[in-house]
């Protein structure tokens, strides 16, 4: 019964074993598998069985964007310091994090995208899973910046940030993918840089001040 027990806890989850035969081919071959009934089989797996987790090879890339998130945002908020961080700091640490676990699979998103020249425009399908996770912890940043002020609060403007956060990640990731540097000292220093001036645009500026002026003087006159 021991041994039975054994063999159980060690048999390796379905998702994740598709998952991982995915990356490989794409590393060994260069491409996709051409199909999924050849894929299943490479896998010894029945085909049937296979789409009980995905339905298509889209599906699993977007698995791979999934996972890539939830192992930033784990390893992310496993530092206790973490939690003490300002909203600023916050999306500083998810970025660097996140170029952590992206070193794990460049070769991987290499293959996929590193030739691809329309990716400032047309965001890849599969993509869009991280993207809507992303923006939720974007809007969590952004309403603690709000509370201690890191943030100024704009009407019409301060509801788009979230986009523009988001729009942050992407150049990272597009950099990151170009960056020839060693240890990646260029994204590093493209962080710190962009993420600076989202920071200091997004704060209360000169410009605002003289507005909440200009309202006083007007309500006061």
């Amino acid at each position: 019964m021991e041994n039975t027990t054994a063999k159980k806890a060690s048999k390796v989850d379905p998702r994740i074993k598709i998952i991982t035969g995915y990356v490989n081919h794409v590393l060994e071959k260069g491409s996709e598998p051409l199909s999924i009934y050849k894929f299943a089989k490479e896998l010894k797996m029945n085909e049937a069985d296979f789409y009980t987790y995905f339905t298509s090879f889209e599906a699993i890339k977007s698995a791979v964007w999934g996972k890539l998130y939830d192992d930033t945002i784990q390893n992310l908020e496993s530092q206790e310091v973490f939690k003490e961080y300002s909203a600023r700091e916050k999306l500083l640490g998810f970025l660097f994090t996140l170029v952590e676990e992206l070193k794990k699979n460049r070769s991987y998103l290499l293959s996929l995208y590193g030739g691809q020249k329309d990716m400032k425009k047309l965001l890849p399908q599969e993509v869009k899973i991280f993207k809507d996770k992303f923006k939720e912890f974007a809007n969590e940043i952004i309403l603690e910046g709000k509370e201690t002020e890191e943030i100024a609060n704009r009407p019409l403007i301060t509801e788009r940030y979230d986009e523009a956060l988001w729009l942050q990640v992407w150049f990272v990731f597009q950099f990151w993918l170009k960056d020839t540097s060693p240890s990646f000292e260029k994204t590093d220093a493209a962080i710190e840089k962009s993420v600076n001036l989202a920071f200091d645009l997004m704060g209360k500026s000169a410009l605002d001040t003289f507005i909440d002026f200009a309202k006083f003087l007007y309500q006061n006159k």
